[in-house]
């Protein structure tokens, strides 16, 4: 194989000349040209366009076929988180917008996608450093697919959630616009950096508090931040934990945290928990080894994951330092009907490597295990100063803030897997792409309120059963 070399330059890159699987290098200048050209093909404005068609499948079957293999005990707690609200609907119904984005306009630009991008799945959490940085903070759904799904779920959840305070279109249109300007943005930043800036860069705690816009929200963040170093397991321990027989044990408290009444159950966990410990790296096993398994239970977490098998086991050191780790069952990605298969067999791989590629930075327990009877789980420290922003009653301002910390943070996690340089040329530097996606939210939020209705009618009628939680 022959290597050509040209000149330095910003817009220079090494061109080789073809032999065997060796892929073309081409310049920053040739990426973003492709990117432009693909506005022929797939024109910017065309992702404004949603309309649901007479072909579009009974939402409420789409809901009941997502619920194969879940707890049928838990399912009811499912549809009663889900009947809240239409966000609340949104939340647990990513295989219904899945379905839905699929039938979408699409460059064909794939990056590791979350599968699940709404505004409640980022947050804050703690690195390995023990420092709090903005991020992503569920994979549950993530596979390689189009850039568009993940920006428009996540515009569709600022303005579904707009319209949950009661703000008016025009403030939830505005949120959206900042979401995907900053995302647009921050992409062609990004691209413009090289590869190990890209996977060097972070979002952390003290940046965005340095950036409030002034005192009042440079508070806010301060008392968040401040309130998330408070969720560690040491603090979260007395709340769970209670003793039973001189031994501590979790505490039930059905149906959201309650022991399994499985005689054989006790031996799967500690077979599963080596399992796991293969997924680990040499010196993270060292330290898994440290602590012993005490107790195990299953905990209903979330909305779109209730009725998935999903437990939290309680370890001890030698002296008794806690610590609590969820093991959380992986299905296919609901992605995967429009996009193929995971490269990887184990779900809860497909989400550990998929988080990896995404996060800036991730718990250093993260791994995976196949249960003996057949499911994938991945596992993380439960908290670890993990906390979410409240959306009930937000602002205008606060929505729109929001809104762009994490368009931000989606182009820095796509940047890492996908062509930043292309799609920065296809998104350009004025606003078209940002208009027409501030125009698809809308019109999905409708969509949305209409599938959250259908819901209620399906209660109502029988046909599903919810259950209210006080």
């Amino acid at each position: 194989m022959e290597t050509v070399m040209k000149a330095p330059g910003k817009a220079k890159a090494e061109v080789r000349k073809i032999s065997g699987n060796v892929p073309v290098l081409r310049s920053r200048t040739e990426r973003l040209a492709a990117g432009q050209a693909l506005r022929e093909s797939v024109p910017r404005g065309s992702h404004a366009d949603w309309k649901s068609s007479a072909q579009r499948r009974d939402p409420i079957e789409i809901l009941e076929e997502s619920n194969q293999d879940r707890l049928p005990e838990l399912v009811p707690i499912r549809y009663g988180r889900m009947l809240r609200s239409p966000f609340t609907f949104l939340r647990g119904s990513a295989a219904l917008m899945a379905y839905d984005l699929a039938t979408t306009p699409s460059t064909g630009l794939r990056v590791q996608a979350c599968g699940d991008c709404h505004m409640l799945n980022f947050g804050l959490f703690a690195t390995p450093e023990r420092n709090l940085v903005f991020d992503l903070n569920d994979f549950d759904e993530t596979l390689p697919a189009p850039w568009e799904w993940d920006l428009k779920r996540l515009a569709v959840s600022f303005a579904v959630a707009g319209r949950d305070s009661q703000l008016p279109d025009a403030d939830s249109r505005g949120a959206v616009l900042e979401c995907a300007r900053a995302y647009r943005e921050h992409l062609r930043e990004y691209s413009r950096m090289n590869p190990l800036e890209v996977w060097y860069t972070r979002l952390d705690a003290k940046t965005l508090i340095a950036m409030a816009p002034d005192e009042k929200v440079k508070k806010y963040r301060e008392q968040l931040a401040e309130k998330a170093r408070q969720r560690v397991v040491e603090n979260l321990f007395p709340k769970i934990v209670g003793e039973v027989a001189g031994r501590r044990r979790l505490v039930d408290q059905p149906p959201l945290i309650f022991h399994v009444s499985d005689p054989g159950f006790e031996e799967r966990v500690r077979e599963a928990i080596v399992g796991y410990r293969e997924s680990l790296s040499d010196e993270r096993g060292i330290l898994l080894d440290r602590y012993h398994l005490e107790d195990f239970a299953l905990k209903v977490v979330g909305i779109g994951s209730v009725g998935t098998r999903c437990f939290i086991g309680l370890f001890f050191d030698e002296e008794d330092h806690p610590l609590i780790l969820q093991f959380k069952e992986q299905r296919r990605s609901v992605l995967e009907p429009y996009t193929g298969k995971s490269h990887y067999d184990n779900q809860g791989q497909r989400v550990v490597m998929g988080q990896r590629l995404m996060q800036s930075s991730s718990d250093i327990f993260l791994g995976w295990l196949r249960g003996q009877r057949g499911h994938d789980y991945f596992v993380r420290q439960l908290r670890d100063m993990k906390i979410s922003v409240r959306v009930e009653e937000v602002t205008a301002g606060q929505l729109k803030r929001y809104a762009g910390v994490c368009g931000w943070t989606l182009a820095r996690a796509h940047a890492k897997s996908g062509d930043a340089t292309t799609i920065s040329g296809y998104l350009g530097k004025g606003d078209t792409f940002d208009e027409a996606i501030a125009a698809f939210s809308l019109a999905y939020a409708d969509q949305t309120e209409r599938d959250h209705a259908a819901l209620v009618k399906a209660v109502a009628a029988g046909r599903l059963e919810a259950l209210a939680e006080e």
